[in-house]
C-alpha cells in the first residue's frame, strides 16, 4: 500500500514539474503585442478629421459607403454614448496587452509558424455575432461587446449571448478564432465528428488558457457547468440510445452543438439544461483521449474523428 502511494506521488509530481517546466519555457517565447484603439481615434475625431482617418485606416472605410455616413454616425448621439461607455470600461489597453501577450506565447509555443497579429480595438454597434474577427493579420477586437453582462446597451439581447458579453470573455473569443485555425476541417458530417471538432478547439484552449476556468473557456455560468458535470452520464446514455453519435441529421447540431438557451432532448430536463452540450462531451472524449494516449498534439489533429473516439475509451464521469 505505502509502495503504491508513494507512486501515485511521484507521478503527479512529475507530472507537476513537467508542467511547471513547459510554462517557464512559454513565458521565454518572445511576444510584443502592439495595440491600435481605434474606437478611440474614431469617437474623440472631429468631420475635418475624417479625410485623414480614411487615408490612414482605409480598412475601416468601404469605399462603397460615402462619407455621409461617417459623418452621421459622428454625429450620432447613441454612437457618442457607446464611445463614452466604452471609455469608461477601457481606460487603457495595458492589460488586454498583456492577456494577449500570453495567449500568444502559448499559441507561438505549440504553433511555432503563429504570427503575432495586428491588434485593434474598434465599437460595433455591438454587433455581438462579430464581436472579435482575424484579417490579413489583422485582429480586430470590437470592445463595446465586453462592457458587462448586466449593462444597459444590450437590453433585448438573449440571456444566453448576454451572459458572455464580458470582459473575461475577451481572451477566450479570441483563443477560439486561432483554435479554429490550427483546428482541421471536419472529415465527415457525423454528430460524433462535430462534438469532437469543438473538443479539439477546446482542448487547444486548455493548453492556451492555462489560468481561466473551464466555464470561461466554455462560455457557461457556473450553474451551467455543474448541470453538465452532474448529468453527464444521462446526456451521454441519451445520445448513445438515441443513436445520435453516426448521425448525419443536421438538426442535431442546433440542438446539442451551436449556442442556444438550452439543448433540446425533447424532455423535462430541457429547460434546466444548458446550450452546447455536445461540445462538452466532445472535449470530454478529446480530453479522454490525450490522457490515454502518448501522443503528440499533432497526432491529435491529425487523426480522424473516429479513431481519436475508439482510443479515446471515453466513459462519463459519474
Amino acid at each position: 500500500m505505502r509502495i503504491y502511494l508513494a507512486l501515485i506521488i511521484a507521478i503527479l509530481l512529475y507530472g507537476c514539474a513537467k508542467d511547471n517546466n513547459i510554462e517557464k519555457n512559454i513565458n521565454a517565447v518572445p511576444i510584443a503585442v502592439k495595440i491600435l484603439r481605434f474606437d478611440k481615434l474614431f469617437g474623440t475625431a472631429h468631420l475635418n478629421d475624417l479625410p485623414n482617418l480614411k487615408r490612414s485606416y482605409p480598412s475601416f472605410f468601404p469605399k462603397q459607403f460615402h462619407d455621409t455616413i461617417w459623418e452621421m454616425k459622428m454625429n450620432d448621439s447613441l454612437t457618442q454614448q457607446l464611445y463614452v461607455e466604452v471609455m469608461k470600461k477601457y481606460p487603457s489597453k495595458d492589460k488586454l496587452k498583456v492577456d494577449l501577450e500570453d495567449l500568444f506565447r502559448h499559441i507561438e509555443y505549440y504553433f511555432p509558424n503563429f504570427t503575432t497579429p495586428n491588434v485593434v480595438t474598434a465599437n460595433s454597434d455591438v454587433d455581438y455575432r462579430n464581436k472579435i474577427f482575424l484579417s490579413d493579420n489583422m485582429l480586430v477586437i470590437s470592445l463595446d461587446n465586453y462592457l458587462g453582462s448586466d449593462h444597459f446597451f444590450y437590453e433585448g439581447i438573449p440571456n444566453y449571448v448576454v451572459e458572455n458579453m464580458k470582459e473575461s470573455q475577451i481572451i477566450s473569443d479570441v483563443a477560439s478564432i486561432y483554435s479554429k485555425l490550427y483546428t482541421p476541417k471536419i472529415q465527415s458530417r457525423t454528430f460524433l465528428a462535430q462534438m469532437i471538432y469543438y473538443g479539439r478547439i477546446l482542448y487547444l484552449k486548455d493548453l492556451w488558457l492555462t489560468n481561466a476556468s473551464d466555464e470561461v473557456k466554455i462560455g457557461y455560468s457556473q450553474e451551467k457547468l455543474k448541470w453538465i458535470q452532474e448529468n453527464e452520464t444521462q446526456v451521454w446514455r441519451n445520445f448513445v440510445e438515441n443513436e445520435y453519435l453516426y448521425s448525419t441529421n443536421p438538426k442535431l447540431v442546433s440542438r446539442f452543438i451551436n449556442p442556444a438557451p438550452f439543448s433540446k432532448f425533447y424532455l423535462e430536463i430541457d429547460n434546466e439544461s444548458p446550450g452546447m452540450v455536445g461540445r462538452y462531451i466532445g472535449w470530454q472524449i478529446v480530453k479522454s483521449y490525450m490522457d490515454k494516449n502518448n501522443v503528440s498534439l499533432d497526432k491529435l489533429l491529425t487523426l480522424s474523428e473516429e479513431e481519436i473516439f475508439n482510443q479515446s475509451k471515453y466513459k462519463p464521469k459519474k
